[in-house]
């Protein structure tokens, strides 16, 4: 299993944000399937005693087609996402993306379209500074 393009980036940029990595790649079982997100992260929330949980699907976007890439990504987020609301209810997922790629192709209307449809929640991290810029949460 290969990691993606700008893994460590995004590695970095949660581990800044205060996150704790707990599993690298998070393994989900479900049934017969045996699926691995990137990472698994969590933080403790002082005010409300309890920990947030995360799960980050990485995408460099570095194929020849974003459109492809985007399609492909799309499929496996929502499988992810299926399968965490089995398994892990409290746990979000988001796509990590560059901030290159968000605002490069992410700002698209059709792109923005089927963000809001699918409900597709984003991370967006500067990957030089390795450092999160944004949390879009749906």
């Amino acid at each position: 299993m290969a990691q993606d393009f700008i893994h460590d980036a995004v590695r970095n940029a949660i581990l800044k944000d205060g996150w704790t990595i707990t599993d690298d790649p998070l393994k989900l079982v479900f049934e017969e399937l045996r699926l691995f997100a990137d990472l698994g992260a969590e933080r403790t929330l002082a005010a409300m005693r309890g920990t947030e949980k995360i799960a980050v699907e990485i995408k460099s976007f570095r194929r020849r087609s974003s459109v492809d890439e985007f399609e492909d990504a799309l499929g496996q987020y929502n499988v992810y996402r299926d399968v965490l609301t089995e398994i892990e209810p409290e746990r979000q997922l988001f796509l990590a993306i560059s901030k290159d790629i968000f605002s490069d192709f992410f700002q698209g209307k059709g792109i923005q379209f089927i963000l809001r449809k699918q409900r597709i929640s984003l991370l967006i991290v500067d990957v030089e500074s390795e450092e999160i810029l944004e949390w879009i949460k749906r």
